[in-house]
């Protein structure tokens, strides 16, 4: 099978602002990333996805925009970004762009015109309606971002709803004209070169026609907020299918392009129908991971649970991912403050587990050397969640700008990074370059691994019988893999054969000879390639 870029490579997510800032103002821009592809092409992984840089007031950083075919200023011009893609194609690596079709800005040139008139022919292109009877919102329906899921426009006399911040204006899916103008910026962004999309929240982009209130869980009422609701009727309408298979159609009418879906559902169930028959998305976010405990239990069912799920859909290929800009870094939330030296032990496990299951994984910027969580002082924090619901759930921590050295900028600016830097001096990509033992060169070392070895790539899973607390499985007749989660020594049967070659998680460990009994210090995991 001939080797696709988003099934079986490597993909890399960047956060614009905070990944590198070339003209010093303290924010991450394109040049920037320009800047840094060779880190990214030394590292191996086979593409980056952009979180979003365009037009946009920054009320929601850069998810409410304000224009769809442009560059926001603050990370540069459509000239910056053709370069960045130039670049990145000579480098052999693809470029997704993070579109954002459930909802605009309010300050979209869309909404201006749509807001200025009940009798404006953009009207229809965003949710409107009367007040209830008696008066209040249309329905029950709230905010993700807490509040109500409708704001009240006094020009016009209606409300018009927004599933986040009331600056996000939820888009009408409902209207062909819509629907065409935003084909219409895909074809724009595929036209210039781009090689796929990330989707943001697409199981909203099309609710209950009638818009019916939704019903709250038993036991729950209407204080319990967000959460108490069951969300039959606001996301995850059965229309949503045909949408996306109309924007499939389109897609596959270029080379080699694809589309990531984040589908913030729990169920996995209705997570795997987003795959359509092979027909809707390439890939759909497998979101289970950044939930789960540190678990051999845990992380296997999931992966079993996605094979069952995805096998007898035609093409269907599962997705990998322990941390993003929306979640804590996976090696600050599995880190134990009791065990010395465990989050670093498990981050090396962690990236074992990313790298040799069956599907394609999507790296978080910084991950590569174990960048932490950054503790952000309330004062300092800009995450609209802090000031909207309650710092505890700010999003900055995970934020916070790349390490690339020690310098007091930390590599990334020469002036006032937007948000604080971590500790430089002890977590940086020149120190660690410089290391051959350090997690950056393990990462570089498992992603050069997983690309000569096809069973790594798209070979089948199987998980293998093995002590509680031990993950075991094969890859294809050729990789077996054992992953230790407890804080004990185990030992797993991994059936026999010659060693060929292999990984550890342990440093300068050597591989035995033979793949039969293997024995695993704590946090400890181990691959073995050969017959």
């Amino acid at each position: 099978m001939a080797f696709l870029w988003w099934r079986d490579g490597v993909l890399y997510q960047i956060y614009p602002r905070s990944f590198k800032d070339a003209n010093g103002d303290g924010v991450g821009d394109l040049r920037g990333i320009e800047q840094k592809l060779d880190h990214l092409a030394w590292l191996g992984v086979d593409g980056i996805w952009l979180s979003p840089c365009f037009p946009s007031p920054m009320a929601d950083f850069g998810y409410d925009v304000a224009d769809y075919c442009d560059i926001d200023p603050l990370f540069g011009t459509l000239d910056d970004f053709d370069s960045l893609l130039a670049a990145a194609h000579a480098r052999n690596l693809r470029v997704i762009l993070d579109w954002v079709p459930g909802h605009t800005s309010d300050q979209h040139a869309w909404f201006q015109e749509s807001r200025s008139s009940r009798d404006s022919p953009k009207r229809d292109w965003y949710v409107w309606r009367d007040p209830a009877p008696g008066g209040g919102p249309p329905n029950n329906w709230l905010s993700i971002f807490g509040g109500p899921g409708w704001e009240w426009d006094e020009a016009t006399g209606q409300y018009y709803l927004h599933g986040f911040l009331v600056e996000q204006p939820d888009l009408n899916w409902r209207n062909p004209e819509l629907v065409e103008a935003m084909h219409g910026v895909l074809r724009f962004w595929l036209d210039r070169g781009v090689d796929g999309f990330r989707i943001d929240v697409i199981h909203r982009i099309l609710k209950d026609p009638e818009l019916r209130s939704n019903p709250l869980h038993p036991g729950q009422d209407a204080s319990g907020g967000y959460g108490a609701q069951q969300h039959l009727n606001d996301q995850n309408h059965p229309d949503t299918h045909g949408a996306l298979r109309d924007i499939r159609r389109l897609l596959d009418g270029y080379d080699e392009r694809m589309m990531v879906g984040e589908v913030y559902l729990m169920d996995p169930d209705e997570m795997a129908s987003y795959y359509g028959q092979g027909d809707e998305l390439h890939l759909a976010f497998n979101f289970p991971f950044l939930h789960s405990p540190w678990s051999a239990e845990s992380f296997g069912g999931h992966a079993e649970r996605m094979e069952q799920l995805l096998g007898d859909i035609p093409g269907a290929w599962p997705t990998w991912t322990l941390s993003n800009h929306d979640h804590a870094r996976h090696i600050s939330r599995y880190d134990d403050p009791g065990r010395p030296g465990a989050g670093a032990a498990r981050a090396r496990l962690a990236a074992l587990l990313l790298l040799t299951l069956r599907g394609t994984p999507f790296l978080y910027y910084g991950e590569e050397i174990g960048m932490p969580n950054v503790s952000v002082p309330v004062d300092q924090m800009q995450d609209p969640l802090a000031h909207t619901l309650h710092p505890n759930v700010s999003r900055d921590p995970e934020r916070t700008p790349m390490q690339w050295d020690a310098t007091p900028g930390a590599g990334f600016t020469r002036g006032e990074p937007w948000l604080p830097l971590g500790d430089p001096d002890s977590c940086n990509v020149e120190a660690q370059h410089a290391e051959p033992n350090s997690l950056l060169h393990f990462y570089r070392d498992l992603i050069a691994l997983r690309r000569r070895t096809p069973d790594l790539q798209s070979g089948t899973f199987r998980r293998l019988a093995s002590p509680e607390g031990v993950l075991a499985f094969e890859r294809g007749p050729g990789a077996r893999v054992a992953l230790n989660f407890t804080d004990a020594t185990q030992t797993v049967q991994l059936g026999g054969g010659a060693v060929t070659g292999g990984s550890s998680t342990a440093m300068g460990r050597a591989l035995p000879s033979f793949a039969s009994e293997v024995s695993l210090a704590p946090d400890e995991g181990i691959l073995l390639l050969g017959t």
